[in-house]
């Protein structure tokens, strides 16, 4: 079995573009174009793993085992909260403002 990645899924300009916009990103024509091509290569690499026969092979989380990376935890000066909302859709009173929620 070839393991080189053939196309075999695919990603529309639309596509990348509605995704951009549901994560509120603006992208300029080369990003958008750019981020087309790798997002391509990347379903293309997913469909070639997807061909795989793996039904011997047991499920698992990782494939290296996991140690503790952490740093130190240290406190350090916080972003200035203009820098921390500027992204924000709404913020009121130097808080994220976000729609009422009631389960």
């Amino acid at each position: 079995m070839s393991l080189a990645p053939t196309p075999l899924m695919a990603i529309s300009r639309d596509e990348v573009l509605h995704v951009a916009r549901l994560a509120r990103l603006a992208l300029t024509e080369e990003e958008l174009e750019r981020l087309t091509s790798e997002l391509g290569k990347i379903l293309d690499a997913v469909g070639v793993v997807a061909e795989l026969e793996l039904g011997e092979v047991p499920p698992t989380s990782h494939p290296l085992d996991l140690v503790n990376v952490w740093d130190e935890d240290v406190p350090r000066e916080s972003l200035p909260i203009e820098d921390v909302l500027a992204n924000a859709p709404a913020a009121e009173n130097g808080l994220f403002r976000v729609p009422a929620w009631r389960q």
